[in-house]
């Protein structure tokens, strides 16, 4: 490929097939099925015969995964609940199964809120309660479905006198931050009642297991959702060691300071039945879908896992650095007839603190410094979340190419105006180049695909 319009094209064809590939119901399907009266999940079989079954799904897949784990289950389904901000009724990639009208359904629906809790996320909380109750006093199997965004689409206090508006605050401070998702997390279970295990605790009598869709990196799936399901990690930050490092004290309710001063200890593993976890969807279910499609198209290509959660400045520079040496690699910059278009594909969440009121997010920040740092050579990338938001944007993120800064001033746009006001969203809807999906109804974390043409 030679030109910018086909790299454009390539760009936004690969984001879209690889959102395709990454249906988080179809990932159920693949992990669950129902033989007679074994349910058998990856490598375990269930025999649920005079066992009731629940369900109980958290997050922006929660819409996705209970419709398909309710299809498999038909009426060997007991009850569940969900809580997700997708819409019930969605685009291609988040239309659920459920039942038109809401007929039949098992599932108790929420809207819950994100990325900070609403009145819906304590409600989905105590429908939580009373259903574990339930299946506790039948010693039932109960299924979680846990998803990224799910931290603030379930909530219940671990004190009385905290607030929807103090926790509101805190999650807004947190997010701000520029704090890992690891480090945010364990200052929200030092004031949660459902985080860190505690949910699924309410039922030690019963038989669990949770199927991830996971926006954290590989190994640390504990912390989806905060982790309502499962304890976290025993190397987990402190909540205290995560607000001395950024500083938060004195930003956050002090009644929130006061529950994380009186942190209590990790939940212990009180069932009576085994507990198990498995991964359905993450970040390299993601990067490897791009690199598939990016490959039938011809492109050379190279995943730079290691190009993952750093600094975004600083990613943003080794991007750019790696695509160089990738197209060295290729013979692109080389005079010969066998030079060809490469793909470099990053995955994971860059650190952004956010430093003024405007609107955007990490995927439309990276897309931004990556045309501030490009320089005369033949460039696109794509930048965005695989969940459809990014930030407080409406959009997923946004594309950029080597034309992108001299076509900004030329309409008299200052980029640097904009970085310093965290405002990439307003930039890119001046240029046309936001990236729009609607909510996807999955979330495996952001997407960096930077694509480089022969000269």
């Amino acid at each position: 490929m030679s030109n910018l319009t086909q790299l454009r094209l390539a760009a936004r064809e690969i984001f879209d097939e690889t959102l395709l590939a990454l249906d988080a119901g179809a990932a159920v399907h693949r992990a669950v099925q129902l033989d007679g009266s074994q349910l058998k999940i990856r490598d375990m079989s269930i025999e649920i015969a005079d066992r009731n079954v629940y369900s109980i799904a958290i997050g922006k897949a929660a819409v996705a995964t209970a419709s398909a784990l309710e299809e498999i289950l038909e009426e060997k389904l007991t009850a569940g609940v969900i809580s997700s901000n997708a819409p019930v009724y969605g685009n291609e990639h988040s239309r659920p199964r459920l039942e038109a009208q809401g007929h039949n359904l098992r599932h108790t629906l929420f809207h819950g809120g994100h990325p900070e809790p609403n009145e819906q996320s304590f409600n989905a909380a105590q429908a939580c309660f009373k259903i574990l109750e339930r299946a506790n006093e039948e010693r039932a199997l109960i299924i979680f479905l846990i998803s990224g965004g799910g931290s603030a689409m379930i909530e219940w206090p671990i004190r009385d006198d905290i607030t929807l508006a103090d926790l509101r605050a805190a999650n807004k401070v947190l997010v701000g931050s520029g704090a890992s998702i690891g480090e945010i997390n364990a200052v929200r279970r030092a004031f949660s009642a459902v985080k860190g295990g505690r949910l699924a605790a309410r039922a030690p009598g019963c038989e669990r297991v949770t199927l991830v869709v996971s926006d954290v990196p590989a190994g640390e799936e504990r912390n989806v959702a905060s982790g309502p399901s499962l304890r976290p990690s025993d190397d987990a930050p402190s909540a205290r060691e995560v607000i001395a490092r950024y500083n938060l004290s004195g930003q956050l309710p002090e009644i929130i300071v006061r529950a994380i001063e009186t942190e209590p200890g990790p939940i212990e593993n009180t069932s009576a039945s085994e507990s198990r976890h498995f991964v359905l969807l993450d970040n390299r279910s993601a990067l490897e879908a791009v690199a598939e499609a990016a490959r039938r198209r011809g492109f050379v290509t190279e995943i730079a896992g290691d190009i993952s959660d750093q600094p975004i400045a600083e990613g943003c520079a080794e991007l750019l650095g790696r695509l160089a040496q990738l197209r060295v690699r290729a013979g692109c910059e080389a005079n010969e007839g066998a030079s060809q278009a490469v793909c470099l594909i990053s995955g994971g969440e860059f650190a952004c603190p956010v430093k003024g009121d405007g609107i955007g997010g990490r995927n439309l920040e990276t897309a931004l410094r990556l045309a501030l740092l490009t320089h005369g050579q033949l460039f696109v990338a794509l930048c965005a979340g695989t969940d459809g938001i990014d930030g407080n944007s409406p959009a997923a993120g946004a594309i950029v190419d080597s034309t992108t800064i001299a076509r900004a001033r030329a309409i008299g746009l200052d980029p640097q105006d904009f970085l310093a006001r965290s405002d990439a969203y307003s930039f890119f809807v001046a240029l046309g180049d936001a990236v729009a999906t609607g909510p996807t109804g999955t979330n495996v974390r952001d997407l960096r695909v930077l694509l480089g043409g022969s000269e």
